[in-house]
């Protein structure tokens, strides 16, 4: 771009230079259109051009007015060649600054550029009297202009109050600037602003320029940043609500070792509804969960939350996976029709070695064996909470002694540039190789899924170890069996066998006889109300004593109040006194299971 000719170049010049030298009117010595550098003494004129307007083939004076106007053309508007390029640039609204060689010497400024940071000397150089231009980080990019010979843009870039007067402080002092004040002597801007600054290279007097352009952004980046503000502000509540409505501490079971993992999404994402719960059902058996609420921000985190709390009441009444997944199913549609989630509910039972498990819609659950072998979960056994209309199935899979299951959402195995199936097989190289206590293997597979704190997803794994005990950990781990045959005599010998096996495993006199009365009043009721086949185990952990009775009948048994003057119906109230906890709940295959729990001293 030549600057000193851009005059010349504008629209309709020409035309009305040689419609004037066509009707015998010399044209006017045109204005200096050039800007000055330093030292400069001359000075390059606008162009002239030459026009035959076709009406001047016949000698006829149409399309002009007597006034030497052309036809169309308002009275009281000057030509365009009687402006000057400095008449232009300086009634721009816009901050105009054109420089000059390689120091970037000053040569014109406009009104609004002095109005906003205060004149400027001629030939002075940029890096010395324009600090603004310093804070907006300009000087690297008209260096590059200067080289390339191609404009750049930069947006939105801020420049402070305090350096907008010139710099002639003493070196290492900041100049002072009050709102309406000045900086030595100079102008300064009333408040901080932003500036969107194009650089244009251009030819001033035979040598290499810039033409600076700057648009005061300064209300649309603070608009941008009170939205930032604000959404940062949400997520922060969301982020807050989130981890509110995840457990604080996780149960630890008896069985089991358990460790998992939150993480939000980066600053660029609304938080998800990811969530996950282990409960304690009771009889060594424990209940884990993880689903994602398809939805983002304050919302999905309180849907998040009434689901997480219904699981966990809906886990009390110990029912199957596929049970506890269709009320589920039918309450998340009552909360939000609009929100669909996913979810996978299992339960471990240390006496079979597997999760029995439901998914709606989930992601299938990995375990990775002993040597170091992975298994996948069969697909998902229902479609995803609140569509309704579909009965839920369970499905099982190994978890032995040694075993690790993994449980997660999607944030951590999907990604756009690839299927999600593939981000599952690569979770499931990961868990292969993933070694050491839970905690550990949470650490290991978010690492090596490359998640980071700009993810762009809600994370959330569960892990959880069956481990191999051995040694004196082995000792405090015994079960032990009777099948009940007969008829009324199974219950001396069911106390006989109680009596024996506490005694072996050594446990207190108060506590085995406590033990013998609870196995007494359980067998009885399973004899009187029960049907064959029915069975006593019991179980010893390092933490509890657990006596169960399975029967044939699916009739859960109720505790009530028995009068003073009835024979019977004390067996339950005795078992739920004497214990630290008991339940019921029904078994695959019709049949019930009753159990109670007493606490091991320390």
């Amino acid at each position: 771009m030549n600057f000193t000719r851009w005059s010349a170049r504008l629209p309709g010049t020409q035309r009305r230079i040689a419609a004037r030298t066509g009707s015998g009117d010399s044209p006017a010595k045109p204005r200096d259109n050039s800007v000055r550098s330093p030292g400069a003494t001359s000075s390059v004129p606008a162009a002239r051009g030459e026009f035959e307007r076709h009406g001047e083939q016949h000698g006829d004076r149409t399309g002009e007015h007597p006034d030497g106007r052309p036809d169309g053309e308002p009275a009281g508007i000057p030509a365009l060649e009687e402006l000057s390029v400095r008449d232009v640039l300086g009634g721009l609204p816009a901050l105009v600054a054109l420089v000059y060689g390689p120091d970037h010497r000053v040569a014109y400024v406009n009104d609004a550029y002095t109005d906003a940071f205060g004149p400027r000397e001629p030939g002075t150089a940029a890096a010395e009297g324009c600090p603004e231009l310093v804070e907006l980080g300009l000087m690297p990019l008209m260096d590059q202009v200067l080289r390339s010979g191609k404009p750049r843009t930069v947006k939105s870039r801020k420049v402070l109050a305090a350096t907008s007067g010139t710099l002639d402080t003493p070196p290492g002092t900041l100049p002072h600037a009050s709102a309406h004040g000045s900086v030595n002597g100079s102008p300064t801007v009333a408040r901080d602003g932003s500036y969107t600054v194009t650089c244009t290279p251009v030819e001033t007097s035979g040598s290499g320029g810039v033409l600076i352009f700057a648009a005061d952004v300064t209300d649309h980046a603070e608009a941008a940043e009170r939205l930032r503000a604000s959404e940062r502000r949400l997520r922060e509540t969301a982020v807050a609500l989130q981890r509110s409505l995840l457990p604080q501490e996780l149960e630890q079971p008896d069985d089991l070792r358990v460790a998992a993992t939150y993480q939000p999404g980066g600053t660029d994402a609304a938080v998800g509804g990811d969530w996950y719960d282990v409960i304690t059902l009771g009889a060594g058996r424990t209940a884990l969960v993880i689903g994602d609420v398809m939805g983002r921000g304050v919302r999905a985190a309180a849907v998040m939350g009434q689901l997480r709390t219904a699981v966990r009441a809906y886990a009390r009444l110990d029912l199957p996976p596929h049970e506890v997944l269709q009320l589920l199913d039918g309450l998340a549609a009552e909360i939000d029709p609009s929100q669909i989630a996913t979810c996978v509910y299992a339960v471990h039972d240390p006496n079979e070695g597997r999760l029995v498990y439901a998914s709606a819609g989930h992601l299938p659950i990995l375990v990775r064996a002993e040597d170091g072998t992975v298994a996948r979960a069969a697909d998902p056994t229902g479609p995803p909470l609140g569509t309704g209309g579909w009965i839920h199935t369970s499905g099982t899979i190994d978890l032995a002694p040694g075993s690790t299951a993994v449980l997660y959402t999607d944030g951590l195995v999907e990604r756009r540039s690839e299927d999600i199936d593939e981000g599952v097989a690569s979770l499931e190289r990961a868990l292969a190789g993933a070694k050491g206590s839970p905690q550990v293997v949470c650490d290991r597979l978010i690492r090596a899924m490359g998640v980071t704190a700009e993810h762009d997803d809600d994370v959330a794994v569960l892990v959880l170890q069956h481990p191999a005990r051995t040694g004196h950990s082995a000792e405090l781990f015994h079960n032990a069996a009777l099948d009940l045959l007969g008829g009324i005599e199974a219950a001396p010998r069911a106390r006989a066998f109680a009596s024996g096996v506490l005694s072996s495993w050594r446990f207190p006199v108060e506590l085995k006889d406590l033990g013998v009365l609870a196995t007494s009043e359980l067998v009885a009721n399973s004899l009187q109300h029960g049907t064959p086949p029915m069975r006593l185990r019991l179980r010893r952990t390092d933490r509890r004593l657990i006596i169960e009775v399975t029967d044939g009948d699916d009739h859960l048994p109720l505790r009530r109040h028995a009068e003073p003057a009835d024979e019977a119906g004390r067996g339950i109230s005795i078992v739920a006194t004497i214990a630290s906890s008991w339940g019921s709940r029904r078994t695959p295959g019709g049949g019930k299971a009753v159990w109670c729990e007493f606490a091991l001293p320390h």
